[in-house]
């Protein structure tokens, strides 16, 4: 009995003289120090960081409910900047994605990986949190397999989709995230097999269909109904 409290005021007053290893407040009540959050009724940490006077700083790392100790996010924050670095993770630890964000907005280039690989999949650029720039996909063999532009989170401009040779095989043009203009598909040669014209997303004027390099048919759209 004696030794249990003796341990107890020992306890006691070492959290007196130097407080709790996690979660303390400064004194107007804001979050300093090291914290750690656990999921409702769990023993499975939610996340855990550090805080200054209520400003996340450095590492922090978060939890999916049952990630063990891999976390899913790994965002890093700066005292003197809004800006964060942030990765997001596998559940066997792999990076599945990484860039910058402000607040929980994703800004400049963020780059994507392959599953279980660190090959690229694809970079996409950012202006607060909408697409702006080029969209590059790629084939695990590092080829690129489709280039995508917008502007403030629109199809933009000219898309090309590429066959894992490298070869051209669709030609594309958008406008506000509209098709719109000359459309070129081409077989696994790079040879043209059909182009045609979008107006807003429908197919407009003549298309031209090929075969060896040769015109075969042409189609005139909107295709006009027969009367009776």
């Amino acid at each position: 009995m004696r030794s249990t409290f003796l341990f107890c005021v020992f306890t006691f007053t070492c959290l007196s003289i130097f407080g709790q290893e996690y979660n303390n407040y400064d004194s107007e009540g804001k979050r300093h120090g090291k914290w750690r959050k656990r999921f409702d009724n769990s023993d499975q940490i939610r996340y855990e960081g550090t805080f200054d006077h209520g400003k996340e700083i450095g590492e922090f790392k978060f939890y999916r409910p049952s990630s063990g100790k891999n976390p899913m996010a790994v965002k890093i924050f700066s005292k003197t900047s809004d800006t964060i670095v942030a990765k997001y993770l596998s559940k066997k630890g792999k990076v599945i994605s990484q860039g910058k964000m402000l607040a929980k907005d994703r800004v400049g280039l963020w780059t994507y990986y392959h599953n279980d690989s660190d090959k690229v999949m694809m970079t996409e650029q950012y202006v607060l949190g909408k697409l702006n720039g080029e969209q590059l996909t790629y084939f695990d063999n590092g080829q690129l397999t489709e280039k995508t532009l917008y502007e403030e989170g629109k199809r933009e401009g000219k898309r090309i989709i590429y066959s894992e040779d490298g070869t051209v095989l669709k030609e594309f043009n958008y406008e506000n995230d509209q098709l719109h203009g000359i459309t070129k598909y081409y077989d696994t040669k790079g040879v043209l097999i059909i182009e045609g014209n979008y107006k807003r997303d429908r197919k407009d004027g003549t298309w031209n269909y090929y075969e060896n390099g040769k015109l075969k048919e042409q189609k005139i759209f909107p295709v006009q109904k027969r009367g009776f």
